[in-house]
């Protein structure tokens, strides 16, 4: 069969709906300035799908440095790798004020976060070594394991008795090859908001011996008391050997960081082939994420009002009677009852009659029969946003149970 015939007929479990759902339900635009309103096909609505969590992605600081940053050197400064000619101080300088916040002795800079945590596990681990790792790993954890070449082992979300039964299995089998174990799990689960648990996992280290390598791309910059991560809010940062963090959420950014002991964080800089074979982060962005930590690690008020925003949302929902999941971050998913087309068709309801943008999660990311309603808070969100959001739910989730959108259906213009 001719490859491109057979990508035709195998469009994936999300690209096989792309004929109807394309620039609606995926690949939608939202246009206007980045603010929890923004326009969808021509109408404002209050968006809850954006990761920009402290709010710093149109802060005028950060817009002012970024401007400064493309003035004074343009959009390709640093030309090339960082290895061989694409190096600078302002790198270097972020690369130690992350380390020193995240409580690790170095860091090294990542130009893409997918990408990264995909090259941190395949430098990390040879033929000989295992992996274990929890179920719900995001895909770029999943994506990395696949290029590991040894034996993996997943243990059951967040269950403490299955990553034992897989430690024990990992440890008879290290016995064999002579290699070692490296642990991965997440900060905080992007889909759910629950928190990995750090501090259990780093208590195994008394009966087992592995590293532990943690995903923080929600944590980081919103968990914790200073913001530096879930590590630091479950007070076990030592007990972290690898520390991962992107730029795309809180720092409103784009790019990511790995952050360990000199030694490892070097072998990373020598090591790990995305990046050797890469261009630097362009100097704009450098100079842009310079200002965006020292906002998050200088003003606290962003991160006390994420968490306003996203306690009250989350309270409102509970007494609404909604199942917001086991969430304990400010990710919050509101699970409801249904079909696929049900899904879609209460989703164009909130979008076309009462102007709220939100994510939308179905089969097979979830199981079948149910929906997931994934909603983002910020520290620019209002009270008021939050009040117009609580009605509109109990409104839809009421038409939900009646079976109104088993009977009517939104056809996309």
């Amino acid at each position: 069969m001719d490859i491109f015939e057979k990508l035709a007929k195998r469009m994936g479990p999300i690209g096989q709906h792309q004929k109807w759902s394309h620039g609606y339900f995926s690949f939608p635009k939202l246009e206007g300035e980045i603010a929890p309103h923004m326009n969808f096909r021509g109408k404002e609505h209050l968006v809850w799908s954006l990761n920009n969590y402290l709010g710093l992605a149109n802060h005028p600081e950060v817009r002012a440095a970024d401007a400064k940053g493309a003035e004074e050197f343009g959009m390709a400064y640093p030309m090339g790798a960082r290895m061989m000619s694409g190096n600078s101080n302002y790198h270097e300088q972020l690369e130690q004020e992350l380390a020193a916040f995240v409580g690790k002795p170095d860091a090294f800079l990542l130009n893409f976060g997918y990408q990264g945590m995909v090259s941190i596990i395949d430098s990390l681990v040879d033929r000989n070594d295992v992996i274990v790792y929890d179920g719900e790993s995001h895909a770029c954890i999943i994506d990395g394991l696949r290029l590991h070449m040894g034996k993996r082992f997943v243990y059951q979300h967040n269950d403490m008795d299955s990553a034992r039964k897989q430690l024990e299995r990992a440890t008879k089998l290290v016995e064999q090859t002579g290699g070692g174990i490296l642990v991965i799990t997440e900060g905080v689960f992007g889909m759910s908001g629950a928190q990995g648990k750090l501090k259990e996992l780093v208590a195994l280290k008394n009966d087992f011996k592995f590293r532990l390598l943690i995903d923080d791309a929600h944590g980081f910059g919103t968990m914790g008391p200073t913001g530096a991560g879930t590590h630091e809010e479950q007070n076990c940062i030592e007990g972290v050997d690898v520390y991962f963090g992107t730029f795309a959420k809180s720092m409103a950014g784009i790019g990511a960081f790995v952050a360990s002991s000199v030694e490892i964080t070097n072998f990373f800089r020598y090591n790990m082939r995305s990046q050797t074979f890469a261009k630097a982060l362009p100097m704009p962005m450098v100079v842009g994420l310079l200002k965006r930590l020292d906002l998050l690690k200088n003003s606290p008020e962003l991160r006390e009002k994420l968490w306003t925003i996203a306690t009250t949302l989350q309270n409102g929902l509970k007494e609404r009677g909604f199942d917001i999941g086991i969430t304990n971050t400010m990710v919050t998913p509101v699970f409801l009852k249904g079909e696929l087309l049900e899904a879609t068709a209460l989703t164009m309801d909130l979008r076309e009659n009462y102007s709220i943008f939100c994510s939308i999660v179905v089969y097979p990311v979830i199981p079948k029969g149910l929906i997931e309603l994934r909603l983002i808070p910020t520290a620019m969100h209002t009270l008021e946003d939050v009040q117009r959001t609580l009605d509109a739910f109990s409104e839809v989730s009421e038409k939900l149970q009646n079976g109104y959108y088993k009977e009517n259906q939104f056809a996309m213009e």
